[in-house]
């Protein structure tokens, strides 16, 4: 009997090795679970209806269809789970979502627990502010209360950086992206720092849109990645070469422009944000791997 070429072996040509947990999930079920957020927008989020949508919910319905295909199943329905910044990581390495779609920073703590694919954006933490306030940089919030996100990669930067610095803000921690708003709004808060785009994108929406601006240098760069199970090697292959797909044939750019460039509900307001540099140069040679 021929034995087969050690390239084919590695490429993944001819598959012998049993399926791992969630791919018999998905197929025993006929269905693949979707985490997604309530209000991370452009993103991630919930409409007034109850139904989710944005960027990365897009990309993982896209990834769902090529699983489909991949595993030749003829149907595979989409369920949503809705997860909170806190408990998006738990659900996922619990087995209690396939897939995670929102904003969520491939980082290396992270990668202890779950597994991510290729980045679907990157981005980094800065500060939103009341435009009347006079802030413009991180130093200025000494002795101010600046807000961040429960769970979330700038909360645990900016509790870093002001103990380094000796910088005596009151850092403190909202459930979620609208609370924390909320409390900047109403001057709870004098800042709230989180990734640029979700600032963008929360501030968007707003009837008092001017009242809040955008300010200082990056405190973090962040590759947000949608989120699978660690240690399922084969549904992470198939994820991987389906997110390549989007990439090299442009579907990915398609879903860009939609989300971040053209009016979005409910508001039907543009965030006009063209894709930066930094996530350009990376998709020319997309990986997973990311120096974080």
């Amino acid at each position: 009997m021929k034995t087969l070429p050690p390239l084919l072996l590695a490429l993944g040509l001819v598959t012998t090795a049993h399926a791992g947990p969630a791919l018999d999930r998905i197929q025993a079920s006929g269905r693949i679970v979707l985490a997604h957020r309530e209000s991370s927008v452009p993103f991630s989020y919930l409409l007034p209806d109850g139904r989710p949508v944005g960027y990365a919910v897009d990309l993982c319905l896209k990834i769902a269809e090529g699983l489909r295909k991949k595993l030749k199943m003829a149907t595979l329905n989409p369920q949503f789970l809705l997860v909170t910044p806190a408990n998006r990581i738990q659900m996922v390495a619990d087995g209690k979502a396939d897939l995670e779609c929102g904003s969520t920073t491939n980082n290396a703590e992270r990668r202890e627990k779950v597994a991510f694919t290729v980045p679907h954006y990157i981005t980094g933490a800065r500060y939103l502010v009341r435009t009347d306030s006079g802030i413009a940089e991180l130093a200025q919030f000494e002795g101010k209360t600046l807000v961040s996100t429960k769970g979330t990669t700038p909360l645990k930067s900016i509790t870093q950086a002001n103990t380094e610095r000796a910088l005596r803000i009151n850092v403190v921690e909202a459930p979620d992206h609208a609370k924390a708003m909320e409390m900047l709004a109403s001057g709870q808060a004098d800042g709230f720092v989180m990734d640029d785009v979700l600032l963008y994108g929360i501030v968007a929406g707003r009837p008092d849109a001017a009242k809040f601006r955008v300010v200082g240098k990056f405190l973090t760069i962040e590759p947000l990645s949608i989120v699978l199970p660690k240690g399922d090697a084969e549904l992470k292959a198939i994820v991987d070469e389906e997110m390549k797909r989007l990439i090299a044939s442009r579907e990915t750019h398609a879903i860009y422009e939609r989300w971040f460039m053209k009016p979005i509900p409910p508001k039907n307001t543009a965030l006009n944000l063209p894709m930066n540099y930094l996530l350009k140069d990376f998709w020319k040679y997309p990986s997973d791997q990311v120096p974080y």
